[in-house]
């Protein structure tokens, strides 16, 4: 008898989501196989099997949160030499789905099988269980909504995307601190009050694993990494213009490319220009990287994620353009792997698209530096003496100062400038 532990997807995943069994009791799998999904707080991802055998036991129900690392959530036996299928717990057993089938229900009563470790790392539920999936669990803690007071239009009730996101437009109960705020939620609540703030007069969201994991990287890189920024301006006219003619030309293939993608390219091929800039601090040693793996900020429901264009110095426009779309299409719907969102050498935050014409964005360790674009909007320039128009997009790099000096982040906007205002360049 194997036991099937809860796996590390990621260097730093500490728990997950059990979101769906694509196994049950009795089920024989071969290695490689798929029997699970899990949700870490950046994507959510497929378990395969690494043995073969049969299926005994399904320890964890779908839909258990918090389950940690390295907890046992299955059991597999060598096929032919198996004991009798153990039941599933009753969140996950079949015969409680087609009991279903005759008599629809929301909830259903809490699984009464024997505590496991799975089941001692999941929170504590009292009175009924509410089918949901996860990601409407996910979708109304973010909007604050009380699952239990909606109503489930999914298979047997089950509560899903489109219920929750209805009654975010007018229907359902929302989810009180006074009422139903865990107990380190209520200790907030508490120290709300104790800054003048009364009970009762906000709705307080829950942070869910992403927002959690957000937050204890960003006030870590704010406190340990030495930080400081540079500004420059830079004219991006003949940007607009090869912009224009390069769409013309990849129109037929169906190809877009946007300002971000010259911004991507321009920023790996100045990172090859200065090196230096392209480095990481780690306790060892300053990491210099041989390529430019340049991250770009995504927006997502509920965070933000970097996934990565993997040596991008060498990948023309239209091939960084495709790669983008597809990565960021892919990060909205939680489907990265973590390799397409962990490491990367330096990033990109482009707020542009959004109105915002300067800002300052945190570093994302262990990179060197990371750039903030903003903007491009009509300005007054000075040019030989005359006032004229010009379109200017303002940059930060944000700098390791013990990675990145001054100096060195000068010399990478100074080589990244000229290729970002001549583009030509980044097409020979």
């Amino acid at each position: 008898m194997t036991d099937i532990l809860m796996p590390a997807l990621s260097p730093t995943m500490e728990e997950g989501v059990l979101a769906k069994w694509h196994v049950k009791a009795g089920d024989t799998v071969k290695a490689g196989d798929v029997i699970a999904e899990i949700e870490t707080d950046k994507a959510t991802m497929e378990v395969e099997a690494v043995d073969e055998g049969v299926i005994t036991d399904i320890l964890v129900a779908e839909g258990t949160e918090g389950v940690k690392v390295n907890t046992p959530i299955a059991r597999l036996a060598d096929e032919g030499g198996a004991a009798a299928p153990a039941p599933a717990p009753k969140a996950a057993e079949p015969a409680k789905a087609e009991a279903q089938k005759a008599e629809p229900a929301k909830t259903a009563e809490a699984p009464k099988a024997a505590p496991t470790p799975a089941a001692a790392a999941a929170p504590a539920k009292s009175g009924e269980r509410v089918f949901a999936s996860p990601l409407a669990r996910r979708l109304a803690k973010d909007a604050g909504l009380d699952l239990a007071s909606l109503k489930g239009t999914g298979p047997h009730g089950r509560i899903v995307r489109a219920d929750v996101e209805a009654a975010g437009k007018g229907g359902a109960k929302p989810v009180t601190a006074s009422a139903s705020a865990p107990a380190a939620e209520a200790r907030k609540v508490q120290s709300l009050a104790q800054m003048g703030i009364p009970d009762g007069s906000y709705d307080l969201i829950p942070l869910d694993g992403m927002k959690k994991a957000i937050a204890r990287r960003m006030v870590e890189s704010v406190q340990n990494v030495p930080h400081f920024p540079l500004f420059i301006d830079c004219e991006i006219d003949a940007l607009m213009a090869v912009r224009a003619k390069v769409n013309a030309l990849l129109e037929p293939k169906g190809i877009k490319v946007s300002v971000n993608d010259f911004v991507i390219k321009a920023s790996a091929l100045a990172l090859k220009l200065v090196p230096e800039a392209n480095a990481s601090y780690s306790p060892e040693g300053i990491a210099m990287h041989h390529n430019a793996d340049v991250a770009m900020a995504v927006a997502i429901d509920g965070g933000l994620i970097t996934p990565i264009i993997r040596k991008a110095e060498f990948k023309s426009l239209s091939q960084i353009a495709v790669e983008a779309k597809d990565l960021a299409k892919r990060a909205r719907d939680r489907k990265l792997k973590p390799e397409e969102f962990q490491g990367g050498t330096f990033s990109v935050s482009n707020l542009g698209m959004f109105g915002i014409k300067q800002f300052t964005s945190i570093i994302n360790e262990p990179q060197g530096c990371i750039m903030s674009v903003g903007a491009g909007e009509q300005r007054a320039v000075v040019k030989n003496g005359q006032v004229v128009p010009a379109t200017v997009m303002t940059v930060t790099l944000t700098c390791d100062h013990r990675v990145v000096d001054g100096a060195t982040g000068a010399r990478f906007l100074q080589a990244f400038k000229p290729l970002i205002e001549d583009p030509v360049t980044m097409l020979a």
